[in-house]
């Protein structure tokens, strides 16, 4: 349907617009162990813990947080790797979190790249920009799912 439709001019903004309103956005569960499920299906999307520890950060901010506010942030994405791998703290893990959380440095831009790249590895991109962090350069990096669609477990 969508080759035809291309076939026939109609553009992507358009096809992507038709797409979108009759399907609504699958739910989100964070389980207690932290993995991550999608839909009724319960999907789960795999990530690396560091990946997976930036993502939650984000996701515990709807209103998004600027890269260059990261440092501010360093602890509490601490925390949420140590949940996530209980077992201490590597001087290499340290490192890992102070480069994520230092705006100089590309590690967030590599690290979101990889959140975005497990979400489009399940869904068409027009789903799945719903599930990653995005925003303009310069501007709030958000989530842009809406939060009552996340359940906590």
């Amino acid at each position: 349907m969508v080759r035809r439709l291309r076939r026939y001019g109609v553009n992507e903004t358009e096809i992507e617009a038709v797409l979108q309103e009759d399907e609504p956005l699958p739910e989100m569960i964070i389980t207690d162990d932290y993995r991550i499920l999608i839909g009724d299906l319960q999907k789960e999307i795999h990530m690396e813990p560091l990946v997976k520890a930036v993502y939650l950060l984000f996701l515990k901010h709807p209103e998004g947080i600027m890269f260059k506010c990261l440092p501010d942030y360093r602890k509490e994405l601490t925390e949420i790797y140590v949940k996530l791998k209980p077992y201490g703290l590597s001087d290499r893990v340290v490192q890992s979190i102070e480069d994520v959380t230092n705006p100089l440095l590309n590690s967030i831009n590599e690290k979101c790249a990889r959140i975005r790249g497990a979400f489009v590895g399940q869904f068409d991109n027009h789903l799945a920009k719903h599930y990653y962090i995005d925003g303009n350069r310069g501007e709030v990096k958000k989530i842009a799912l809406p939060r009552d669609l996340v359940v906590w477990e």
